[in-house]
C-alpha cells in the first residue's frame, strides 16, 4: 500500500480538454467537445474526471482552449468542491497562456510543451496525460503499477478492437513483454495482436510519462516542424529507447466487451446514447462500485401526468428511457430516449429514439424520431422531425445515417 500511496502523491494528471470537435457540430457550436452533454446529466469530460477520482488521482490540470466557458463553469461548480487544497488536492482549468509566442496549441504535445512551467512548479515524479473527450472506465492506478514495475519512460494504454475497425485508429505493435516495437497511424492493413489474428491494439490516448522524460521529448519536438502530436510524433520517436510500453486496458465497466469510445461524430454520439437505454447497456451508469460524478442539480423528481386510457385520451408514458430530474411527461409518450434535466413533453406528443438535452420543450401533437435536440429548444405544437428526410435536410443538420440534430436555442416555426 505504501508504494501505491507514493505513486498517487507523486503523479499529476493533465487532462487535454481543448478539442473543437468539428465533426460533432452543431453540438460544439458554442462549447468544446469535452463539455457536450452525454447520458442526460453528464458532460463527456465527467467520465475521465471520475476515473481520476476513483483511481486516487487528485492533482489535476485541465488544459482548455476552444470555447471553454461552459467547460470551465462546469468544473468550477461541479468538481472544485470535491477537492481539498489543504490536503494537497486540486483541479484547475488552464487556458492557453501564450507563453511560447503568440499562438494557440498546435497539437497535443504542443499543449503540454506550452505548459511545461506547470510541471516545473509542481515537480511530480510522473504525469498522466488523458483525453477529456473519451467515455470509458479505467483505474489508472493499475496502469501506474504496470509503468512503475517495468521502469518505463512512458506507457500507453491500448485496447483490442476488431481488425476491420482498427484502420480508424493508431495501431500499436508489441512484443511478448508488452514493449512497443512499432506504430501504424490509421493503417490500411493493421498489424494484428500476436496470436489473435482478428484483433489489433489501438492507442487509447491515455499516457503515463516520467516527468523528466516528458519535458525532454516535448521540448525537443518543439524545435522541429512536426504535427506536435503524441501519437504521430512523440511516441514513435521513443520506440528505439526500448523503454516504451503498452498497457492492456482493464475495463472497470465489468462487461464482457471492453468499452472505450471516442465520441467523435454525430452518429457515434447517437449510437452511444441509444446503448444507454437498452435493456442491458454495454456501458453501465448504475455501478455504485465505480461512481460517476457530475455537477449536482437540486431538481424535483421526474413525473408523468395523465392516465386517460379511453380512446382519444392522453397518457403520460415513458418506456425504455433514461430520464433526469425535473422532467415532466404531461400526456405524451416517450420511447427509447434520453431526457435531460427539466425537459417537458406535452400532451399527445411522441418522442422516439431521441436525445433531448436540458430544458427542451415538446409541444402538443409534435412527433420526434431519431433526433438530437440541444438545450433550450422549443418544439412547436404539431411539429414533425425525423419522418421526412428532404424537409429535415433543408432545415437542420442531418448525420450520415439520418439522425436529425437541432442546434442550441434554435427557433423553430
Amino acid at each position: 500500500m505504501a508504494r501505491k500511496k507514493v505513486i498517487f502523491e507523486d503523479t499529476l494528471a493533465l487532462v487535454l480538454a481543448g478539442g473543437q470537435g468539428g465533426r460533432l457540430s452543431p453540438l460544439t457550436s458554442d462549447r468544446s467537445k469535452p463539455a457536450v452533454p452525454f447520458g442526460g446529466m453528464y458532460r463527456i469530460i465527467d467520465f475521465t474526471l471520475s476515473n481520476c477520482l476513483n483511481s486516487g488521482l487528485r492533482k489535476i490540470f485541465v488544459l482548455t482552449q476552444y470555447k471553454s466557458g461552459s467547460l470551465e463553469r462546469h468544473i468550477q461548480l461541479g468538481w472544485n468542491p470535491v477537492f481539498s487544497v489543504e490536503l494537497g488536492e486540486w483541479i484547475y482549468t488552464v487556458p492557453p497562456q501564450l507563453r511560447i509566442g503568440q499562438r494557440w496549441y498546435l497539437g497535443t504535445a504542443d499543449a503540454v510543451f506550452q505548459n511545461v512551467y506547470l510541471l516545473e512548479q509542481v515537480r511530480p515524479a510522473r504525469v498522466m496525460i488523458l483525453s477529456g473527450d473519451h467515455v470509458y472506465k479505467m483505474n489508472y492506478s493499475t496502469m501506474l503499477d504496470f509503468h512503475d514495475g517495468r521502469e518505463a519512460l512512458a506507457t500507453i494504454a491500448v485496447v483490442e478492437v476488431p481488425i476491420e475497425q482498427a484502420s480508424a485508429f493508431g495501431v500499436v505493435e508489441v512484443d511478448a513483454d508488452w514493449r512497443i516495437v512499432g506504430f501504424q497511424e490509421k493503417p490500411t492493413n493493421p498489424v494484428p495482436v500476436p496470436g489473435k489474428a482478428g484483433v489489433a491494439l489501438v492507442n487509447m490516448g491515455v499516457y503515463c510519462f516520467e516527468t523528466d522524460t516528458l519535458i525532454e521529448v516535448v521540448s525537443r519536438d518543439a524545435e522541429h516542424q512536426t504535427r506536435h502530436d503524441f501519437g504521430h510524433d512523440i511516441l514513435p520517436s521513443m520506440v528505439a529507447s526500448g523503454r516504451l510500453f503498452a498497457f492492456p486496458f482493464v475495463d472497470e465497466n465489468r462487461k464482457q466487451v471492453a468499452y472505450w469510445r471516442d465520441i467523435g461524430t454525430l452518429d457515434s454520439y447517437f449510437d452511444a446514447s441509444m446503448d444507454l437505454v437498452s435493456v442491458d447497456p454495454v456501458f453501465n451508469l448504475y455501478d455504485r462500485a465505480w461512481p460517476l460524478r457530475t455537477l449536482p442539480q437540486q431538481l424535483p423528481p421526474a413525473k408523468t401526468v395523465f392516465a386517460q386510457e379511453e380512446p382519444g385520451g392522453r397518457a403520460g408514458m415513458i418506456l425504455d428511457s433514461a430520464v433526469c430530474g425535473g422532467v415532466i411527461v404531461s400526456g405524451g409518450r416517450v420511447e427509447r430516449s434520453i431526457l435531460g434535466p427539466e425537459v417537458r413533453v406535452n400532451s399527445f406528443a411522441r418522442v422516439t429514439d431521441c436525445v433531448l438535452m436540458d430544458g427542451v420543450q415538446v409541444g402538443r401533437h409534435a412527433r420526434l424520431t431519431r433526433a438530437i435536440v440541444d438545450k433550450g429548444v422549443v418544439i412547436p405544437p404539431g411539429f414533425v422531425i425525423g419522418e421526412n428526410a428532404v424537409e429535415d435536410c433543408n432545415r437542420f443538420t442531418v448525420s450520415e445515417r439520418g439522425v436529425v440534430v437541432i442546434a442550441k436555442r434554435m427557433v423553430l416555426s
